[in-house]
């Protein structure tokens, strides 16, 4: 192998081997993998795929659920130099499609139970439960022999929805994936005598970028699952095999409303981390009151930042339990005007990023790419307020995106599926403040004639994920308007969310 620097996302688990071969750095389901044994499964698998034809710089896509040949299939994608792209699995029809096609990816890696979702033609290589599969294979494959990938290749592909239905593939980059976990590691105190359970998809960028390649890169214990189920949770925590936990505030709402939440002895979780969508200052005061002695932190950012922007630690919540913290160790970040000025601390404004951890751009779309970054800064689309101090708090987001259990959803995807009902004259889509969902998907309606509210949510369905179907039609009269005749959602989210703002 053509030896480079090493500062690859591969190069992370290869130093972690050499260091601690022997120490166990994956456990699913009942396997188990040294960091030794992780490792050359790793470049078994590089060579694997490398033999199905993709070169370097070619786009696989992985559409599958969290498993140990998930995070094996990724890594060795990285050590080969292919672009990995995460799919969300929920992802079906043309949605599903527009991902493959436009990354133009040359193989899908996909769970045996999901692969006849794919469009037709698509080469894939079943990821487990078969015996052709990468995971079967990797014991006759000889290990990955081939150059390595350079810093600056892009090593990733996260696709992240704006307002519009058409997603955008962030390009990320060895080195600014490495940054990043340098970022989180600093950040959320991460350390090898952690026991992480990873339960969110790894397709989302949050649990696979901020938590589980940088722990192992420390050289922890992790223990991956296959959802977030709360008995299963709970199990492990009390069992004492589970001590830091991250979640999305949808998680531990459901968590903390558990009937037993209050008798199980939880006192061996150390560390509670939450982010992908604001967390309500109600639960996380419940939560605080329940668990005293509970670390907790709180994590923000995106994908095009990779994706840990700020955060804020377990002794910064006191008077600040709105506030998504402070920016991390690779992230510079100021809060501006529409013309790029910094405005005043106290002033909401939208946050720009620096940071060697932001994307290179959007994949195959240099108008969106150029939109974003302007001046030699990030514009996220995100509206904060900064104090004196340098703390940062979310009050809205510039664009009517919906951020549903931490999943974004594109409200113009949804109402245009309602314009095809001919019950609808108009429509437009808001995200309200919900107890289990934080924001949920909510169809505002002009009817016309007669039209239920099940009939219209059961015609998004037909169309589109169900995650993305409306929680709730509500119908009026008519949809308020600005003197240039585009919908006013926020006069909708403040009219039907109780004057909360919403995406």
């Amino acid at each position: 192998m053509t030896q480079g620097h090493g500062s690859t996302v591969d190069g992370v688990l290869r130093r972690s081997a050499r260091r601690t071969p022997a120490r166990i750095a994956m456990e699913y389901g009942e396997r188990r993998w040294t960091y030794e044994e992780l490792d050359d499964a790793v470049s078994r698998a590089a060579a694997l795929l490398r033999a199905r034809g993709p070169a370097p710089g070619d786009r696989v896509a992985a559409y599958g659920h969290n498993s140990d040949a998930y995070l094996i299939a990724f890594l060795g994608c990285a050590r080969a130099g292919l672009v990995h792209v995460p799919v969300n699995h929920q992802l079906t029809g043309d949605d599903l499609a527009y991902v493959v096609r436009q990354s133009g990816s040359a193989l899908v890696l996909a769970d045996p139970a999901l692969a006849g979702r794919l469009p037709a033609g698509v080469p894939v290589l079943p990821l487990r439960d078969t015996d052709d599969s990468l995971l079967a294979s990797l014991a006759a494959t000889p290990p990955y022999d081939g150059p390595e990938p350079r810093a600056e290749d892009l090593v990733q592909l996260l696709y992240t929805s704006g307002t519009t239905a058409l997603p955008k593939g962030a390009m990320m980059t060895h080195r600014a994936l490495v940054h990043a976990y340098l970022s989180a590691i600093t950040a959320l105190d991460l350390s090898a005598g952690d026991r992480p359970a990873h339960a969110l998809p790894l397709y989302h960028s949050a649990q696979l970028h901020v938590f589980l390649l940088p722990y192992l890169a420390v050289g922890a214990t992790n223990i991956v699952l296959d959802a977030p189920d709360g008995d299963t949770l709970l199990d492990l925590i009390e069992a004492g095999r589970v001590d830091s936990l991250f979640a999305p505030p949808t998680v531990w709402i459901a968590l903390s409303e558990r009937p037993d939440f209050t008798d199980r002895d939880l006192g061996g979780l150390r560390k509670a981390y939450y982010g992908a969508s604001i967390m309500p200052v109600p639960v996380l005061e419940r939560l605080r009151a329940r668990l005293p002695d509970l670390a907790f932190y709180n994590c923000f950012g995106q994908s095009e930042i990779g994706p840990l922007a700020t955060v804020l630690g377990p002794d910064e919540h006191k008077g600040r339990l709105d506030s998504c913290g402070r920016t991390v160790l690779f992230v510079d970040a100021r809060v501006v005007d529409e013309d790029g000025a910094d405005v005043p601390d106290g002033t909401p404004g939208e946050i720009v990023y620096r940071s060697p951890q932001l994307c290179e751009g959007y994949w195959d779309k240099p108008e969106e790419t150029a939109a974003a970054f302007r001046d030699g800064w990030f514009h996220s689309g995100d509206l904060a307020m900064r104090d004196a101090d340098g703390y940062l708090t979310i009050v809205d987001r510039v664009k009517d995106v919906i951020n549903s259990g931490g999943v974004l959803i594109a409200s113009r995807q949804i109402e245009d599926v309602l314009y095809t009902h001919e019950g609808v004259a108009e429509a437009a889509v808001i995200g309200l403040p919900d107890e289990r969902w934080v924001e949920a998907v909510t169809a505002v309606v002009v009817p016309r004639g007669e039209v239920t509210e099940a009939e219209l949510i059961a015609h998004v369905r037909e169309e589109l994920a169900p995650f993305k179907a409306p929680k709730r039609v509500l119908f009026v009269p008519g949809l308020p308007r600005n003197a240039s005749g585009k919908i006013l959602k926020r006069e909708l989210r403040d009219r039907f969310g109780g004057g909360r703002h919403g995406g």
